[in-house]
């Protein structure tokens, strides 16, 4: 076997010429290595006689021991070499003035969506968030919706099968957790939800909030008080509510409920379209079908439901004039919700 060791010149040439420290390892790896030219000549002893194999390991060995020292010499003056680099790139001049950052904001309908789970839970409202795809039962049978009724028409709503949708209310979630729980009830359901509508003032995603509450005694004022107190926490402190008379399948006596006009006070405006009167939300108290439907005695308990859309509220709060604007994402519109 050939003797060959004028691999420390060749290492040393080829070290010398890496540029980093990646490069240089690649290096140290072709002569050091598992597979390396150092490493290939220890395996080729085995072809050596044996008295001539104790001489060439030692060669071998003070070869391997040149290599190292002379890698980890370089290897250090690559890394200081680096470093001073990285140093240089990253210094910063104190005299220059600084550099402005854009702060952040929440999206108009998640800081309403916050601020309304706040102004609830703050009476008592626990939260609870059902699922999006919904079966027809707790969309609508078992909400008192009957099965001629134009909610369940293809056009109205996004339906997966025909036994499963999108839901088209987070009523769904009242159903389930009434369904589970005994009263006392006293829940806030906020989520996404899904109907076929798409114009200024509607979309075919947008987010509503449900309220429910569940007890012995409950009635019609318990409702309007505490939307008293939601006008005035979400809008202004001079804010009224009215209720006015309406229909909805899970709901009797089911109201409208309008709110006085923030912009003029009740006087009457463009807003309010010169009635002093805005509506925000549909409610009424809980059908006595629906509570036996989920298994609650009407004689014994009563309860109302409530229920918002939340971009509604945010357009109403922030004076947004079309929904689109809530969805397009566009920077311009963000930044004026900031703190």
């Amino acid at each position: 076997m050939e003797e060959d060791f004028g691999l420390l010149q060749e290492a040393t040439r080829e070290a010398e010429a890496a540029e980093d420290s990646r490069a240089l390892y690649e290096v140290k790896m072709k002569f050091l290595g598992r597979t390396g030219k150092v490493t290939a000549l220890l395996k080729g002893m085995k072809e050596l006689a044996a008295e001539a194999r104790p001489a060439f390991g030692k060669k071998v060995n003070a070869l391997r021991e040149a290599l190292e020292e002379k890698f980890a010499a370089l290897e250090e003056k690559l890394k200081r070499k680096e470093l001073e680099a990285k140093l240089a790139e990253e210094q910063i001049d104190v005299t220059m003035p600084g550099r402005h950052t854009k702060a952040g904001a929440l999206h108009p309908v998640t800081r309403v969506k916050d601020q309304l789970i706040d102004l609830f839970s703050g009476m008592g409202f626990e939260v609870f968030e059902g699922p999006e795809i919904e079966n027809d039962y707790y969309n609508f049978t078992a909400l008192n919706t009957p099965a001629d009724h134009p909610a369940r028409d293809m056009q109205d709503t996004f339906y997966l099968t025909e036994e499963f949708l999108l839901r088209t209310q987070t009523s769904a979630g009242q159903i389930r957790v009434m369904e589970k729980k005994k009263p006392p009830i006293k829940i806030l359901s906020p989520g996404r939800v899904f109907r076929s509508d798409d114009d200024a003032t509607h979309s075919p995603m947008f987010h509503q909030m449900e309220g429910l509450v569940v007890d012995r005694g409950i009635t019609l004022c318990d409702l309007q008080g505490m939307l008293d107190e939601f006008a005035r926490k979400m809008f202004s402190e001079t804010s009224k509510t009215r209720l006015r008379p309406s229909y909805f399948p899970f709901t009797e006596p089911s109201v409208e409920v309008d709110v006085s006009c923030a912009a003029c006070g009740g006087k009457g405006c463009s807003l309010c379209k010169g009635t002093g009167w805005i509506e925000v939300l549909g409610a009424g108290m809980v059908n006595r079908r629906v509570l036996e439907n989920c298994g609650v005695d009407p004689d014994e308990y009563s309860g109302f439901a409530f229920g918002m859309g939340i971009e509604r509220i945010a357009m109403l709060k922030y004076g947004i004039n079309n929904i689109k604007l809530l969805t397009e994402n566009d920077v311009r519109f963000l930044e004026q919700f900031k703190d």
